[in-house]
């Protein structure tokens, strides 16, 4: 019923930017080589800003891969999003760079490998900045992935208790087999993560329609906040007004 629907509370959507060597660039499954150039990332950002974006999810791909550091790229694009908040991903994975995530105007800063890693220090950044830091879940199955997706990083469930135990405010969730492929989100598994966590939860990865868009929002009084999209943006799938207008209304 649309007006069932209408009542549905809104799906935050994040269109993605993810950054290597200088350049907005989309992988497939996460591989380092599968890269895909799109340009300029400021381009890309202000152009999700235009289009009507609250958020925009910001990935350093080189510093996730330990290959390098984007920082004075993604500070410019931070700079150019004025109105637009910004969740920063990629390669932070001790103080000082956190610290210089903190610094860049990010609202958001999200944690993947150090959280599985190193778990005193990924508990204690918890403790210290609460709402400002999410933790990334890259999952193939109930396995967790680590050091941009090229190595296991243990079982969902036991580090989901753990990062419970820690207080985590927020989980970006992403289904590797499904990032960059077009062939939708995984539903069951963000319903089971609801099913575990009281937290909002951010899905990544798969969204290939408008439809999608649809089943996620019906994800949102589960827990489900929010969804970064990327390649289906990327390949002309929709427009992020039209996705918006799905998340939204």
């Amino acid at each position: 019923m649309p007006s069932d629907f209408a009542a549905t509370p809104e799906l935050i959507l994040l269109p993605a930017v993810d950054v290597a060597d200088g350049k907005a660039v989309r992988l497939t499954q996460g591989e380092a080589g599968s890269e895909t150039d799109y340009g300029d990332p400021i381009d890309a950002a202000v152009d999700w800003a235009r289009q009507g974006a609250d958020w925009v999810h910001l990935v350093d791909l080189d510093a996730a891969f330990g290959r390098g550091s984007n920082a004075a790229v993604l500070r410019k694009v931070i700079r150019q999003l004025k109105g637009v908040q910004v969740e920063l991903s990629g390669g932070i994975r001790d103080d000082a760079s956190l610290e210089a995530a903190l610094d860049s105007g990010a609202a958001r800063i999200n944690l993947g490998t150090a959280a599985l890693e190193n778990p005193e220090w990924a508990a204690n950044v918890i403790r210290r900045y609460g709402d400002a830091i999410a933790v990334g879940l890259d999952v193939r199955g109930t396995t967790l992935a680590a050091r941009g997706w090229t190595r296991e990083g243990g079982d969902l469930w036991t580090v989901l208790a753990r990062l419970e135990d820690a207080g985590c405010s927020r989980y970006v969730v992403t289904d590797v087999t499904k990032d960059g492929t077009l062939r939708g989100p995984n539903l069951d598994l963000l319903r089971q993560l609801t099913e575990r966590t009281p937290k909002p939860i951010v899905a990544s990865g798969g969204v290939s329609s408008l439809d999608d868009i649809t089943a996620l929002r019906e994800l949102v009084p589960l827990g489900v906040e929010g969804a970064i999209i990327g390649k289906a943006l990327y390949a002309g799938a929709f427009t992020l007004a039209e996705a918006l207008d799905v998340a939204r209304n």
